[in-house]
């Protein structure tokens, strides 16, 4: 059973990020049923997808007013990391690690898109962010000072954490 099922609670009201979600979940979906002959191979593609994904999120950071170093952006490049390891360890044979790094990534998932991408969404949807063209339509409800917190603008702790020059 995957550890991860696409649901009602991972629907964060922004149709491009929700896609790109959904699409995390099938490919995690296909990598925790995967034969140990396609395993590795399914799971370079799911990094490819991490990789474009958390790219996207980083461009959309930083266009609505997120400092570079926002911890955000700095879990996904740990995430990353954890899964490059994975497929250096099963491109040594290891496919357990692999395995059990998917079961582990469902659930991780879950809270990083319930929270961090849940903040983001909102941030976004209140900027007027339109992520096909990047242009923000209500560019006073950026924030005044680099968010470097881990969600978003969305509540006065968060706000208050700014870059100080």
């Amino acid at each position: 059973m995957a550890s991860l099922e696409w649901n009602a609670a991972l629907i964060l009201d922004f149709p491009v990020m929700d896609a790109v979600h959904e699409e995390f979940v099938t490919l995690l979906a296909q990598v925790e049923a995967a034969a140990d002959e396609q395993l590795c191979a399914l799971w370079d593609e799911l990094i490819a997808h991490t990789q474009q994904h958390f790219d996207q999120e980083d461009r959309w950071m930083q266009t609505t007013g997120f400092a570079t170093g926002n911890c955000h952006s700095q879990q996904h490049k740990v995430v990353l990391a954890v899964l490059r390891e994975g497929a250096a360890k099963g491109g040594q044979g290891d496919l357990a690690t692999i395995r059990h790094m998917a079961a582990e990534l469902g659930p991780w998932f879950s809270h990083h898109a319930q929270n961090m991408d849940a903040a983001l969404a909102l941030h976004m949807r209140r900027s007027g962010f339109d992520p096909v063209t990047g242009a923000v339509l209500v560019p006073e409800a950026l924030p005044a000072e680099p968010i470097t917190g881990c969600g978003g603008a969305c509540g006065e702790a968060e706000k208050m954490e700014v870059v100080t020059a």
